[in-house]
């Protein structure tokens, strides 16, 4: 009784502190950010981007939220709770899922393939050495983006993990960086195995306890959503129509299948920074983060290249050494979205981007916009 007593003061409290530093829209007094700001709208015109939402997070400083366009061409405009998919952000959510299922005990790192799907055998050549970290940290071994096109022809889950069985890996696992979509089906499969869901999973041990309202996993959560943004594809250049929302991503839901708004990632922000340690213990944050797997052609990508000097991959989340500073990224990409989601632990401070088109503007935007906070906050400790 007083166990549940506790808990539903804690969410009121949350609740209440939540509401009152994040407003919709914050403005910024920082001339920096404020001219980054008028850049990413430039950008976004320029490129024709129906819309997308925006956060900088430095800790002890209340959240800037920046908001742009409308959810479709006679929609409603994007506002701090507007729903967008975060496609393999979804990635990052995993980890931190299944490291919390770990503490818990009822998963281990070193869990095999043969206990992850026990009714689907794995004949590769290595296979009987690949592991729940494998599958986590992309480093299985198997082509990359194995079974990517099965996936997107709404192949079921079951199907494509019977595909990649009898495939042949690259490497043995745990040797090179080979990035998956489809073998994270196999953290579905095991949940659907034992009564429970990654929907469900994610909403007990994640969403709710940190108070993010509307994030949620699967098509018919986004569809039902008050706000949500609509896709948008690529017809020409700089030109871009509404398209629907496929199912297929979905299936393989710890891949690609998180919903949220801004406002429910700047909560995601406050917790990897620390700030919710009985729902995201520091162990927890320093477990995913830490490098594992080098991906080297990761700092020869567009808009990042002059900034990166080393890259890796930890468990769902990649490590960048940019000019010298440590940055934990990772983006997503489904059709008519685009998602960026980035923290630096070094410096407490968090970036996230939503769009509801597949722009690669979000490229360069992000990359700049970390290339000018690093400066101006390098200034301020200097001064200091």
């Amino acid at each position: 009784m007083l166990t549940t007593l506790f808990h539903f003061i804690y969410r009121a409290l949350l609740t209440v502190i939540l509401c009152t530093i994040l407003p919709t829209v914050s403005y910024a007094n920082e001339a920096w950010l404020e001219d980054y700001a008028r850049y990413v709208k430039k950008q976004a015109i320029k490129y024709n981007v129906p819309g997308y939402a925006f956060v900088y997070y430095q800790q002890g400083e209340t959240p800037k939220v920046y908001v742009y366009g409308k959810t479709h061409e006679h929609g409603k405009p994007i506002t701090a709770d507007t729903v967008f998919r975060l496609a393999s952000v979804s990635k990052s959510f995993t980890a931190l899922l299944t490291a919390k299922l770990v503490q818990q005990g009822k998963l281990r790192w070193d869990m095999p393939i043969s206990e992850l799907v026990p009714t689907i055998p794995f004949t590769g050549k290595g296979m009987n050495s690949l592991t729940l970290q494998h599958i986590v940290s992309q480093s299985s071994g198997f082509m990359p983006n194995a079974y990517d096109n099965l996936i997107e022809a709404d192949y079921s889950l079951e199907r494509v993990l019977q595909q990649l069985a009898v495939l042949e890996p690259l490497c043995s696992p745990g040797n090179c960086y080979t990035y998956q979509n489809a073998m994270f089906g196999a953290i579905a499969y095991y949940l659907g195995m034992h009564n429970t869901s990654y929907h469900r999973q994610l909403d007990e041990l994640v969403f709710t306890p940190l108070g993010m309202k509307t994030a949620s996993a699967g098509k018919g959560a986004l569809l039902a959503s008050q706000s949500w943004a609509r896709p948008h594809i690529a017809i020409a250049r700089n030109k871009w129509r509404e398209g629907i929302v496929e199912s297929n991503y979905y299936r393989f839901a710890p891949a690609a299948g998180v919903n949220a708004s801004i406002r429910d990632m700047t909560i995601y922000l406050q917790a990897m920074l620390g700030e919710f340690p009985t729902v995201v213990p520091p162990e927890i944050i320093e477990d995913i983060t830490a490098p594992l797997i080098k991906t080297s052609r990761e700092v020869y990508r567009r808009g990042w290249r002059q900034y990166l000097t080393q890259a890796y991959y930890g468990k769902g989340w990649r490590i960048y050494d940019f000019d010298g500073k440590r940055l934990n990224y990772h983006s997503g990409w489904v059709k008519g979205y685009r998602a960026d989601v980035a923290f630096s632990p070094d410096y407490s401070a968090g970036y996230v981007m939503l769009m509801n088109a597949e722009s690669n503007m979000i490229n360069t935007t992000t990359a700049q916009f970390w290339a000018r906070y690093f400066e101006q906050a390098d200034k301020k400790r200097a001064q200091l």
